[in-house]
């Protein structure tokens, strides 16, 4: 019942197609039950009587009948696909707005293919449900009440015996039906299942090709392609069961007419004529009752989707603005943690631990530290991609769990390690922060990191398309374009993570170049790995199992002989002579 109410909730805001769509209908069945009736009179008034006119008044009724029900079948067709069609477009935006403010957590555990299979599958199951589904379930429902309720009133004997094999029919289906729902939920988790390993499969190709594992990925997809054609197997073996099961049960209610009624006409107790309209009667059920196996289908397929479906929207996200969230104005960019505390989900060792401190504005902060000390954990609390354990996290006063997350993230320019583009023109993606950006403004932001000359070499300059996630520029020149969008929303607070690890030295050099006119009168955090970035800091952090171990600048964080001094003799020592010795090439 909670699902039928949960269907309900989605074709409420239609309920006037609902219901014009059930008027149509009834208009229909009614037009179907009174055939049957029609030609009783014929049989037992016309024929009898041998009354021609009455024989063409009946042929002409059954006409103008026919052209009434082909024109409310017709509309109520269009009403009702129309209808499912609408909740399935309502369905996909409803879960894409609800996956999109979904926390990072969230996705952390969940696979991309079984949400993408929600999405695209399970609405699809719930929209043709909605509408070939339902209007048939209700035809079926409508003609059986009529019918019962017709045969009863004409001969109450005929129609128990006649209507006795339904009982074991209606019995049937409701079992089958249930066992159905089951079956489909793990179908379309076995779908997900494929999605997951399709979508992953094709990210990740280049390693696939790279350590020749094609045999390998072949076999994990025709094991998940198994899995999905075995749970089919035991649906349509189920399903297959209910077709003969319905062919006998209705080929035994005729019989059973044939066998009494003909008696009783035989006897006089009925005429020909309600013979042969009982008969019609369970024709007219004849055809609904087969198709049984195709509605329990469709209704197990659906209720799977809606479980699946709702499984999602049921899921409050974690991170989100509270109603009374503040908007915050533009911000100074003075960033305080205090007793930071951050635990991943269904991690146990937290990821940063008693983490206190203080970034003013304007001053640019380099993190370094050995991987999984807790660099990137930090920089992700700032735009509050995740939500901290204890603790409190204030930018410029601001608690940041009781502002407008929108108007906190617009006033953060971030660019990730890895630098994700869209498969859209180089200035979109440039403007994808800030839509409504000029032509200007988007040269000027390519310029800053240094990617206009490259643009303007491109077969359409800045309206080439690139690849799927930019695939078709090098990483150097992706990093160009992801830090050209970070610039143009002209952020207080600037979040670099490796930002120029994917880059050649002389890349580098000029990017830097840029970023050190670009980050005044910013607040800068830089996860850092080359000794140019180290250098520029204002202050250095050094990271560890997730404490500030030290802080400090260069020179006074190698005076102390400890973690810092370590990496820079492992990693930046080397990067500091070769900076030295290509400045002696240099004339």
């Amino acid at each position: 019942m909670r699902l039928l109410s949960r269907l309900w909730s989605l074709l409420r805001p239609y309920q006037t197609k609902v219901i014009l769509s059930l008027c149509l209908l009834l208009v229909g069945t009614a037009i179907d039950m009174s055939f049957p009736a029609i030609i009783q009179q014929v049989i037992d008034v016309g024929l009898k009587a041998g009354q021609t006119p009455f024989l063409l008044g009946a042929a002409g009724l059954i006409v103008v009948l026919s052209l009434i029900k082909a024109v409310a079948n017709y509309r109520q067709r269009f009403t009702t696909e129309w209808t499912a069609n609408r909740v399935g477009y309502d369905l996909r935006n409803r879960l894409f707005d609800h996956i999109q403010n979904m926390p990072f957590s969230y996705h952390d555990h969940t696979q991309s293919g079984q949400l993408i299979s929600r999405v695209i599958e399970d609405v699809r199951a719930i929209q043709n449900f909605t509408g070939s589904g339902v209007l048939e379930l209700l035809h079926v429902f409508l003609l059986l009440v009529g019918i019962i309720i017709v045969l009863f009133i004409k001969n109450p004997q005929l129609a128990a015996i006649s209507l006795a094999p339904m009982i074991p029919l209606v019995l049937v289906t409701t079992l089958l039906g249930r066992k159905m729902g089951h079956f489909f939920l793990e179908v379309d988790n076995s779908l997900g299942e494929i999605s997951s390993r399709i979508q992953e499969n094709v990210t990740g190709v280049q390693v696939v090709r790279a350590f020749a594992r094609e045999p390998y990925e072949i076999e994990r997809f025709d094991q998940a392609n198994r899995e999905l054609f075995d749970a089919r197997i035991r649906t349509l073996h189920l399903r297959s069961q209910i077709m003969p099961t319905t062919t006998i049960l209705v080929t035994v209610g005729t019989i059973l007419i044939l066998w009494f009624g003909g008696r009783m006409v035989l006897a006089g107790t009925i005429s020909l004529g309600e013979l042969v309209a009982f008969n019609g009667y369970m024709l007219l059920l004849a055809l609904p009752a087969q198709m049984l196996d195709w509605l329990i289908n469709a209704a197990g397929e659906a209720f799977a989707g809606l479980q699946r479906t709702f499984e999602v929207l049921d899921m409050v996200p974690a991170i989100r603005s509270d109603p009374q969230a503040i908007q915050v104005p533009r911000l100074q960019g003075k960033i305080e943690f205090s007793h930071v505390n951050f635990r991943y989900s269904g991690e146990d060792a937290p990821a940063l631990h008693d983490v206190n401190l203080t970034i003013e504005p304007d001053q640019v902060v380099a993190l370094i530290g050995p991987t999984g000390s807790g660099k990137t954990s930090l920089i992700n609390l700032v735009p509050r991609f995740y939500d901290i354990s204890t603790g409190s996290l204030t930018i410029d006063g601001y608690d940041i769990h009781q502002v407008d997350l929108v108007s906190l993230r617009r006033q953060i320019g971030i660019v990730l390690q890895t630098s994700l583009l869209f498969s859209a023109t180089i200035k979109e993606n440039i403007a994808y922060g800030q839509p409504d950006a000029s032509m200007d403004q988007i040269i000027n932001a390519a310029k800053s990191a240094q990617a206009h000359n490259f643009i303007m070499k491109l077969p359409q300059a800045y309206d080439t398309v690139v690849g799927e996630r930019g695939v078709t520029l090098s990483g150097g020149q992706r990093q160009r374009i992801a830090i050209s969008r970070a610039l143009l929303i002209d952020p207080r607070i600037l979040i670099l993570d490796d930002s120029t690890s994917s880059v050649d030295t002389q890349t580098e050099r000029l990017i830097q170049a840029a970023l050190d006119h670009l980050m005044a009168g910013r607040t800068t955090l830089i996860i850092a790995q080359r000794l140019s970035t180290v250098k520029r800091a204002d202050l250095i952090l050094v990271m560890d199992h997730g404490r500030i171990v030290e802080r400090g600048k260069h020179d006074e964080l190698l005076k102390q002989k400890g973690l810092y001094q370590e990496i820079y003799n492992l990693q930046l020592r080397e990067q500091e002579s070769f900076q030295q010795e290509i400045k002696a090439m240099i004339p």
